[in-house]
């Protein structure tokens, strides 16, 4: 296992204040009354709460889902994390899997699968734009908990290295151009899982399965609506994260 997240805490409050600040480094750590020493946060067990300029805030490790939304550094937009288990659920992925991914984009769902995979697992991730595979390496390395990933700066229209991957997730503007690349490097029964913004991109998806001989299992959206953290006035917050993408799930078949 790797530094990675041990060197972040998670720092919140009851107002709503989030934030993942890394305290192996020296500069002092932005917060809505000041700035913090990150010597003292060293200092601090996670699960503890503490007093600064007349505020109370608490500390916590930092795990995926905190990274992934209030750290990493971002050029694209990102797999959420209510789909992103979601699809993990769905393509069996677990300790000592191999997994394929393409496009890396930011790095976030490439995060998540190494940690799922173990370090007994693989990931495989393709990304042709050299801006955005840069950025996704050095997110990795902040985050990572194994060293499990290997990355590739280039587009799968030109191929595929891997054979017999357990599961492939697709990224990518146009899914049914390298469908026939994907079926290749997947191995019999294994599982593809597909995100895409609009319906017409559905559409233009599952033609291309079914020209691929794959069994499409499922296309769905997933919504998430948050409760006001009030026991005695519960209702759901006035704003939602609504729409972030459509998935679809398929199984290669012989």
């Amino acid at each position: 296992m790797t530094e990675g997240l041990s060197n972040l805490r998670l720092i919140v409050d009851d107002n709503g204040f989030k934030k993942v600040a890394d305290i192996s480094k020296d500069k002092k750590i932005g917060m809505p009354n000041g700035h913090l020493d990150p010597e003292f946060l060293r200092n601090l067990t996670p699960g503890s709460s503490f007093e600064f300029n007349g505020r109370k805030f608490y500390v916590f490790e930092c795990g995926i889902f905190e990274y992934v939304m209030y750290k990493l550094k971002r050029q694209t937009q990102i797999v959420y994390p209510k789909e992103g288990y979601y699809i993990m659920m769905k393509l069996d992925i677990g300790p000592g899997k191999k997994v394929g991914e393409a496009g890396t984009g930011s790095g976030a769902f490439t995060v998540c699968l190494s940690k799922a995979v173990g370090p007994e697992g693989k990931v495989y991730t393709y990304e042709q734009r050299e801006e955005f595979y840069n950025l996704a390496m050095k997110n990795y390395n902040e985050g990572k908990v194994f060293d499990n990933v290997v990355f590739y700066n280039r587009s799968i229209n030109e191929g595929i290295e891997e054979r017999d991957l357990d599961a492939f997730f697709l990224d990518v503007r146009e899914p049914w151009e390298v469908m026939e690349r994907v079926r290749e490097a997947l191995k019999p029964s294994g599982n593809l899982g597909i995100i895409v913004p609009t319906v017409n991109q559905v559409s233009e998806t599952m033609k291309s399965l079914i020209d691929n001989n794959f069994y499409i299992d499922e296309a769905v959206e997933i919504m998430t609506r948050r409760f006001k953290i009030n026991p005695e006035r519960l209702r759901p917050e006035d704003m939602m994260i609504g729409h972030t993408g459509y998935l679809i799930f398929a199984k290669k078949m012989i």
